[in-house]
């Protein structure tokens, strides 16, 4: 089973990076791999990356005539597979040396059509005390305990998932209205693409926690303002996605909310009264303003539709 791996970059800051990407996918256990190494309207980056890669033959590189967003770059990566298999790796993340092996394994032995793993955080910069585990799908890691091993999900986080091709040959590719791209934060096309999918085929992703990428944090995503505008954004873009034609019945989200309220916060509050710790109180200010401020992007697209449709 051959697997093709799409990596996106746009950036010449993030050269070191991208090169470090795709070497960690070079470095697998499994053999049988292709990397797709598409970059997003910059022609500069394209050549040093072409000059560095020159002697891999592994790698196949493209480059978008002008900036596109990272849905379109991810759907022209699909056209270039040649895998059976489809993967995800981000610019700034590192795969574990089996995370294809893993991933593959819930194909080969589940008969899975979608498979995703664990994200956990590179720490570039230091770790805050005030910031939350629950709310770490923000700087692009996984919150554990959200998610049970070896079970059908939604979609997992963007960097690490994986899709049989004819799921892309079904169903076409991303939404490149819900991307990335530019001044655009609407973050939802995982999810879109998941949710189309779940429709045509009945199935969800399966979650294999042993299939580890490492997503790196730098320091500008730990900064509280980022971290409240990712948030809004966030809630933004749940309710584009509502406005699509799709859906699944399930709506992790809900379970998130019930988990905060009467899981998290009630534990952070015994924690504080046993030992006085200051950053479980700066944890549950953290919880509430970036709840509301998930919500707060929800009723901003909620408005924005109510407004459009008059």
């Amino acid at each position: 089973m051959k697997v093709s791996v799409v990596v996106c970059a746009y950036s010449m800051e993030r050269y070191d990076d991208v090169c470090e990407a795709v070497g960690s996918v070079l470095s697998q256990t499994y053999e049988d791999i292709q990397v797709i190494l598409v970059i997003d309207g910059n022609e500069a980056l394209f050549e040093r990356l072409q000059s560095e890669f020159a002697n891999q033959k592994a790698v196949t590189l493209h480059c978008n005539e002008e900036n596109k967003g990272l849905s379109y770059s991810r759907t022209q990566g699909v056209k270039l597979a040649s895998g059976s298999v489809i993967a995800f790796l981000d610019d700034d993340a590192i795969a574990e040396p089996d995370w294809i092996k893993e991933l593959v394994r819930g194909y080969e032995e589940d008969g899975a059509i979608a498979v995703g793993g664990l994200m956990v955080p590179e720490w570039v910069a230091e770790r805050p005390g005030f910031l939350p585990e629950e709310f770490y799908w923000l700087i692009g890691a996984n919150y554990e305990p959200r998610l049970e091993p070896w079970t059908e999900v939604r979609n997992t986080l963007g960097s690490n998932m994986s899709f049989k091709k004819e799921v892309f040959e079904e169903i076409g590719g991303f939404n490149d209205q819900v991307g990335l791209k530019g001044n655009n934060q609407i973050q939802a096309e995982e999810t879109e693409l998941a949710m189309r999918m779940y429709d045509t085929f009945g199935k969800g992703m399966l979650y294999n926690p042993n299939a580890v990428v490492a997503h790196k944090i730098f320091e500008y995503r730990v900064e509280p303002k980022w971290l409240l505008r990712r948030a809004f954004w966030q809630g933004y873009s749940k309710r584009a996605i509502e406005t699509l034609d799709v859906g699944r019945p399930d709506d992790p989200e809900q379970a998130f909310l019930r988990h905060l309220f009467f899981t998290a916060i009630p534990r952070r509050i015994r924690l504080f009264v046993r030992n006085f710790e200051i950053a479980k109180i700066q944890q549950i200010v953290a919880i509430l303003l970036l709840t509301t401020a998930v919500g707060a992007g929800y009723l901003a697209g909620l408005v924005r539709d109510i407004l459009s449709s008059r």
